[in-house]
């Protein structure tokens, strides 16, 4: 059920909203240019990885490492305000349609995270990332890592079709509110170290 639920929602929301996806796309070609899309590897169900597609909100920078972290000097006021609205996240109505995502669950984080996880944080990866999940709609981005991974394990054990429709209408509140998007005095969070050591 859930994933038919996905597939009807994401295919309704992907048509309806095409004007909007093609004038974001519009609005990135001309003020950053080309690529339009940002894509990442990320870990899926199970840990597989997939890639992510997002619209881009930073400048094209240096493979420098120093200058990959310089994210405030590369995020653009068109980014800024993408990740504000959440606009930039509709491409993963994509990923939810290709079955690699579900329109709720856990967030993908990095793939470099995953021998980070304690046996109970990998639990997570037991279903489908999400595009919002238990832990976006209490907090975002502005939780401890600790706090969050163990929201991820207790929609893991108490999803339904119930509280996803909750969680969906929690999610239209929080990015209405524009809360959590980023943690204070970051331009979005800090790394995850390990248990205890950060934020996101």
């Amino acid at each position: 059920m859930k994933r038919v639920f996905d597939l009807v929602i994401a295919a309704a929301l992907l048509i309806a909203l095409s004007p909007l996806f093609l004038a974001i796309a519009l609005v990135i070609l001309l003020t950053m240019g080309s690529p339009v899309f940002f894509r990442q590897q990320r870990p899926g169900r199970g840990g597989r990885p997939f890639t992510l597609i997002k619209f881009r909100t930073m400048a094209v920078g240096a493979s420098r490492p120093e200058d990959q972290r310089d994210e405030a000097r590369r995020l653009t006021r068109v980014g800024t305000l993408l990740r504000a609205t959440s606009l930039d996240e509709l491409p993963e109505l994509v990923n939810v349609l290709r079955g690699e995502m579900s329109l709720v669950g856990p967030r993908p984080l990095l793939l470099e995270y995953l021998p980070l996880y304690t046996e109970e944080q990998a639990r997570r990866h037991e279903v489908r990332p999400g595009i919002t999940g238990w832990a976006q709609v209490h907090g975002r981005n502005a939780l401890p890592w600790e706090e969050r991974f163990a929201m991820d394990v207790w929609y893991v054990d108490h999803r339904s079709f119930r509280l996803d429709l909750r969680i969906l209408w929690l999610t239209l509140v929080q990015v209405a509110r524009r809360s959590g998007v980023t943690q204070p005095g970051q331009v979005t969070a800090q790394p995850f170290r390990g248990s205890g050591g950060g934020k996101s």
